[in-house]
């Protein structure tokens, strides 16, 4: 016997409930409209969850995506305090091991710093040594983002769902898939909904929704491999923390002239961290484990299997951070959605029709940039309709 399906209504329909979903989900519900969000699996299992749970203003290009990230921030701040979940607000510390590592942080203050309003100091030798009782000693430098958050993913994505749910009355279907959605109408596995506006936010599937308008951007996924390591000795540290690879990988540095010299010396002494997209990130968790990654694999069909290697590289480089032997805990596979390398956008806004918006993350940076880009289209799609009614 086939199981009675529901027919529903609302104001704005989410597809997905990671964190774009959510921000969509938030934006709309705190302007008083109602707000469905589906998701095919019970719980979140993506993206979202998978990650550092760094919230990172000062890696941040200037221009467009800076300005997403100290919004974002603000929007963090306000969900931790009323969804009580962990939450740090010391900033991050980006370490510089060489004198080409140190001339990149030289040239971002110098320079972008003070251009475009980061909120950074850097640290000398003399302050990294003050640090954490000297665990850190062995950097020549280091940059302080004073901007930058830190949450665990895999415990905010669920309390930020409850307090929609409880505060703001939004309404989850989990364990539906959306088939199909047109101006007004979804077509789920549970039913049909109609809806003054659709988001569809499904993260890297390319094939089930808006394929069409999905094919000229080249969609890839990235694969990434992490790790929760445990240190010999308790750590104690309230910052999310960098290394000097790391500007390589995010666009506040990695075009800086001096970003140029340091990928020429990483080529000349260490060429496989270049050849996996290997940047050194660590996040310190509640319980004093520490999540490290990761590597980039970009694919249209991103194989399920680790390389030991990779999984070596970030554990030689994370014991070099911390200068001491750590524990593997824990091994998983990052994933976000990507794009062809010659699209070069870090998310995409697409309306594919007068009702339905699709938006989609290229980069890795969802966390960081996601509940600001969920505040600006809701409020183009808001100011929209109220400009057609007018």
């Amino acid at each position: 016997m086939n199981a009675v399906k529901r027919v529903g209504e609302t104001d704005v329909a989410i597809v997905g409930a990671g964190i774009l979903g959510l921000s969509h989900a938030y934006a709309a519900a705190s302007r008083g409209l109602r707000v469905t969000v589906f998701e095919r699996t019970g719980t979140p299992t993506g993206a979202s969850i998978r990650n550092f749970g760094q919230v990172l203003v000062t890696g941040q290009p200037p221009g467009e995506m800076l300005t997403l990230a100290k919004t974002s921030r603000g929007i963090w701040k306000h969900w931790a305090e009323h969804a009580g979940f962990f939450a740090r607000e010391a900033g991050c510390l980006l370490f510089a091991r060489t004198d080409a590592e140190v001339a990149v942080i030289d040239e971002f203050v110098a320079t972008r710093a003070s251009q475009q309003g980061y909120d950074v100091e850097r640290l000398d030798q003399s302050q990294v040594a003050a640090l954490y009782d000297g665990r850190f000693a062995h950097h020549k430098a280091a940059l302080h983002g004073r901007e930058d958050m830190q949450v665990f993913s895999r415990e905010a994505l669920p309390a930020i769902i409850e307090y929609l749910r409880t505060h703001l009355g939004v309404e989850f279907v989990f364990d539906t898939l959306v088939k199909n959605v047109a101006d007004g109408y979804l077509e789920t596995t549970t039913g049909e909904w109609h809806a003054a506006h659709i988001v569809v936010c499904s993260g890297h599937d390319y094939l089930t929704l808006l394929s069409d308008a999905l094919a000229p951007l080249g969609p890839r996924v990235c694969r990434l491999q992490m790790l929760r390591v445990k240190p010999t000795r308790d750590i104690a540290v309230r910052h999310a923390l960098l290394t000097g690879l790391s500007c390589l990988h995010y666009g506040a540095f990695s075009d800086l002239s001096s970003a140029q010299a340091l990928h020429e010396e990483v080529l000349a002494t260490d060429p496989a961290l270049l050849d996996e997209g290997i940047h050194l990130l660590a996040s310190p968790a509640p319980d004093g484990s520490v999540i490290i990654g990761d590597s980039h694999d970009y694919n249209p069909d991103p194989m399920p299997f680790n390389e030991e290697q990779v999984d070596q590289h970030l554990l030689r480089l994370a014991e070099r951070l911390f200068d001491e032997p750590l524990q593997i805990m824990q091994r998983w596979q990052g994933v976000y959605g990507s794009r062809a390398a010659n699209v070069n956008r870090p998310f995409s806004v697409l309306k594919a029709s007068r009702g339905v918006t699709g938006v989609w993350m290229h980069t890795g940076v969802g966390m960081s940039v996601g509940p600001g880009i969920g505040e600006s289209v809701i409020a183009e799609i808001v100011e929209g309709r109220m400009r057609s009614a007018a």
